[in-house]
């Protein structure tokens, strides 16, 4: 099923693709019933998510990246697929169209994509209207930013923005500033920038907890960083007592590419897929060598198949998350994937 859809959207470019693909996606999901939707894409019948707030990577495997659902317009349709949790956003406090079309590019025989979206996104009220009353049974982490006008000494209130108003909806929270797409923003990567940003995050937690659970913080990192940076990322990630790391965002190198030669002509942006995974992984082995165990560390990038899922699985992350992977393979990744790691 999933190869016929493919083959339709990909005659299309690849942003007007990608909005059709999740609006029918969701259309399909909410008017069928679910046990039709789930013979059409061959979903296996899950078990309901174990959810346990204090430990919530636990028994949570598997994830959709953030970047697919900006909006948070099309996550159950997306749980309802198999992912144990979504991320969606990333989300900034006033809404804004992100960087001039066309920006987002397909690599197919790389099976890659190369995207500088800037943070396109409907603000972070909109998005809050979506996310309440969402179902209990679905995990939704939000993925936080700063607005492209936001100057970076600036950036604290962007994220404690995003943070308060979203905080009784998000079950965890990602702080992105590693995006390759928004000017300076890789520079809040930095030791004294971040420190300020984690601290105030985890402050801003201890006194919303008082009334509520408490949530998850996780900082995103890129896979371009040197051993000496991710030394300093993991020192800050202790000092300031966030919960943990997601390795990695994309890349702004076009490394392990295989087939496309005339890659200069799509211009700047992140690159994502197959030829991330080395990078990826080599990112998540060394922060699991640097972070202490108590701490969560999540790996995305270029994890097509089951063998790449355990890999990372086995360099020490305790969940993965999915993006181009799926756009590529589609709903029977997350299938073969849960099926061979058992959740």
């Amino acid at each position: 099923m999933y190869c016929i859809i493919r083959k339709i959207l990909f005659l299309l470019d690849a942003e007007t693709a990608h909005h059709i693909g999740l609006s029918s996606l969701s259309f399909i999901h909410k008017i069928l019933p679910k046990r039709v939707f789930k013979w059409l894409f061959k979903i296996p019948d899950y078990s309901a998510n174990r959810i346990d707030k204090n430990n919530l990577f636990h028994s949570l495997k598997i994830g959709l990246a953030a970047g697919l659902d900006k909006n948070a317009q099309h996550y159950k349709a997306l749980a309802a697929l198999g992912f144990q949790f979504v991320e969606i956003g990333t989300v900034t406090p006033r809404p804004q169209s992100g960087n001039p079309k066309p920006r987002l590019f397909r690599l197919i025989k790389d099976e890659a994509i190369i995207n500088r979206m800037g943070f396109n996104n409907d603000g972070v009220q909109k998005i809050k209207e979506r996310l309440t009353n969402k179902p209990t049974d679905i995990v939704v982490g939000v993925n936080i930013g700063k607005n492209k006008d936001t100057p970076n000494d600036k950036a604290i209130e962007d994220y404690l923005i995003c943070f308060r108003e979203l905080y009784s909806v998000a079950d965890y929270f990602v702080v992105n500033v590693s995006s390759p797409n928004t000017p300076n923003l890789r520079e809040l990567q930095e030791k004294e920038p971040l420190m300020q940003i984690l601290k105030a995050l985890r402050e801003e937690e201890k006194k919303l907890s008082k009334d509520s659970a408490h949530k998850v913080i996780l900082l995103k990192i890129a896979p371009d960083l040197s051993d000496d940076q991710l030394k300093d990322i993991v020192e800050v990630v202790v000092k300031s007592d966030i919960d943990g790391i997601i390795a990695t965002n994309t890349t702004i190198t076009r490394d392990n590419l295989r087939y496309e030669e005339d890659v200069d002509k799509y211009g700047q942006g992140g690159l994502s897929g197959k030829p991330l995974f080395e990078k990826s992984l080599y990112v998540v082995k060394k922060i699991k060598e640097l972070l202490p165990d108590n701490k969560i560390l999540i790996g995305v990038g270029g994890i097509d198949n089951t063998e790449r899922a355990q890999m990372m699985l086995n360099a020490g992350a305790n969940a993965i998350q999915l993006y181009t992977g799926f756009i590529y393979k589609g709903p029977q990744l997350i299938t073969e994937i849960r099926k061979s790691i058992n959740v």
